[in-house]
C-alpha cells in the first residue's frame, strides 16, 4: 500500500502533494459523502469497497480520496490515467489484481478520467470488476450517464464529490502556510480574489499558492498586482459538454422564471466561458416563442432583432444587443398558450387524417370546382358590419374545437377580448 511523504521529503515535492492528507478524517470537504450517512461511510466502517465513479470538477479530492479509501480499508492500490494508459496496460493491472487475490489480498484500481476509455475500454473492466479481481473506482469530470457503458455504470456506484467550497479553500490556504512556515505575501483582498479565481480546484489554489511562496516581495501584493502575476483564470465550461447543456437550461429557465438578475449571470457566464454567442442567440428566439408567445409579441422582434445586431457588430459590442433581450424577455409576461394550442392542433390534424375543408373555404379558379360549389357560401369578413362572419373553418365532418386559450395578462388579455366578442357573434349561427 502507499505510504505518505515523509516531512523530509515532502520538501522535495509539489505542494499540493505534499499537503495530501495521510487520513480521510483530514480531507477537507466532501463531508456528504464522508460524514456519518454520507455514501463511502458505511464502507468505510466495515472496510468493504464498492465498485465507485467519483463525479465531480478538477481539484475536488477524487485521486486523494480513493488513495485513502485504500489505505482506511486495507486494499493494494493501482492507479492508471485513461489519458496515457492503453489496453495492454490494463492486462498488466489485472494480473497484478489475480496475483493478489490469489495470495487473500484485495486490489482497488483507480482509473483516473475513465470516460477517456472508449467503449470497448471500458468493456475490458467488466469480468475483472463481477468476479472481484478488482475494486474499481474511476474518476470523471463528466457527467457519467453520457460517458460510460451503461454495462459498467450498472456495476457501480456514481459517488458525486462537489466543488471546494471558499471556505474549504481557505482552510487549504491556511494547512499550506503552516506546513511552509511562511505567510502568503498578499493583502487581504487579494487572498479574497484568489479564493474567488480558484473556482472550487484546489489544487489550482495549491499550486498557485507554491508560485506565491516563492515570491520574494518587500510588500504585499494587492488585487490588482496579484492578476498581473497569476493572469485571470478562465472559468470551468466545456461548451461541447455537459456544462453547456446546463449553463444555457439555467439561462432558459431564468428567464421562464423572470429572474432578470439570474438571466443576466447565466448568460455572462457562458459568454466568459467562450460559449458560441449565436447559440445563445437562437436560444433567446426560441424564448421568445415558447415562453413568452403572444403576452407579448414584441418579444420576438426584439429577440430577433439582438441575433441580427449581434450577426452586423460581433463581440464584444454586440454582446449588449443579447444583454438587452434577455433583459426584455425576462421582464416580459409568460404565457405558453400558443404552445399548447399548436400542440393541440397538431394532435388533432393526425388524429383527424384528410377530411376536407368546408366548401366555402376553398378557391374556385376553374369552371368544374365552380360547378362542384367550391367557394360556395363564402363571405368576405372585412366587407361585413362587425368586420367577422362568424363562417365556421374547420371540416364539416368534424365537430368545432378549441385549442387556443389566452390567459388574462399581457396583450394576450386584449387577444382574449376579441375572441370573446367573436364567439358572442358566431354563437347564433351554431345553434
Amino acid at each position: 500500500m502507499c505510504a505518505k511523504p515523509s516531512v523530509i521529503e515532502q520538501s522535495a515535492v509539489p505542494l499540493a502533494a505534499a499537503l495530501r492528507p495521510g487520513a480521510l478524517g483530514e480531507v477537507i470537504g466532501q463531508e456528504q459523502v464522508l460524514a456519518p450517512g454520507g455514501a463511502l461511510h458505511e464502507m468505510i466502517a466495515v472496510r468493504h469497497l464498492s465498485s465507485l465513479i467519483f463525479w465531480g470538477p478538477p481539484g475536488c479530492g477524487k485521486t486523494t480520496i480513493a488513495w485513502l479509501l485504500a489505505d482506511a480499508c486495507g486494499y493494494r492500490f493501482e492507479a492508471i490515467s485513461a489519458v496515457f494508459s492503453g489496453v495492454a496496460d490494463l492486462r498488466k493491472v489485472f494480473e497484478r489484481a489475480r496475483e493478489n487475490k490469489n495470495l487473500g489480498e484485495r486490489t482497488l484500481l483507480f482509473v483516473d478520467e475513465i470516460h477517456r476509455f472508449n467503449r470497448a475500454q471500458q468493456d475490458a473492466f467488466l469480468p475483472y470488476v463481477e468476479d472481484g479481481t478488482i475494486t474499481l473506482i474511476g474518476a470523471t469530470t463528466e457527467n457519467p450517464s453520457f460517458e460510460l457503458n451503461g454495462a459498467l455504470l450498472s456495476r457501480c456506484r456514481v459517488v458525486v464529490l462537489s466543488r471546494l467550497s471558499e471556505n474549504d479553500l481557505a482552510q487549504l490556504l491556511t494547512r499550506a502556510e503552516n506546513l511552509t512556515g511562511k505567510i502568503l505575501p498578499i493583502t487581504d483582498e487579494a487572498r479574497a480574489w484568489l479564493l474567488r479565481q480558484a473556482d472550487g480546484d484546489g489544487r489550482y489554489l495549491l499550486n498557485m499558492a507554491e508560485m506565491l511562496l516563492n515570491q520574494k516581495t518587500a510588500a504585499p501584493l494587492d488585487v490588482e498586482q496579484l492578476q498581473k502575476m497569476l493572469q485571470k483564470r478562465a472559468p470551468l465550461y466545456d461548451k461541447a459538454q455537459e456544462g453547456h447543456y446546463n449553463l444555457i437550461s439555467a439561462l432558459h429557465k431564468s428567464v421562464r422564471g423572470s429572474d432578470v438578475n439570474a438571466a443576466l449571470y447565466w448568460l455572462a457566464r457562458m459568454l466568459a466561458g467562450g460559449e458560441d454567442p449565436e447559440f445563445i442567440a437562437r436560444r433567446v428566439v426560441r424564448m421568445a416563442y415558447e415562453d413568452i408567445g403572444m403576452a407579448d409579441p414584441n418579444a420576438a422582434l426584439q429577440a430577433i432583432a439582438a441575433w441580427q445586431t449581434f450577426e452586423r457588430l460581433g463581440s464584444p459590442e454586440g454582446e449588449l444587443a443579447l444583454a438587452q433581450a434577455v433583459i426584455y424577455l425576462a421582464t416580459a409576461p409568460k404565457s405558453v398558450s400558443a404552445y399548447k394550442a399548436f400542440g393541440a392542433a397538431k394532435h388533432a390534424a393526425a388524429d383527424t387524417g384528410s377530411l376536407t375543408p368546408p366548401p366555402y373555404a376553398m378557391n374556385a379558379p376553374t369552371k368544374l370546382m365552380k360547378n362542384l360549389g367550391y367557394s360556395d357560401g363564402y363571405i368576405y369578413d372585412p366587407d361585413t358590419p362587425e368586420g367577422f362572419s362568424g363562417l365556421n373553418y374547420f371540416p364539416p365532418a368534424m365537430k368545432r374545437q378549441k385549442f387556443y386559450a389566452p390567459i388574462e395578462r399581457g396583450f394576450e388579455r386584449e387577444v382574449k377580448k376579441r375572441l370573446d366578442y367573436w364567439d358572442k357573434l358566431r354563437a347564433p349561427a351554431q345553434k
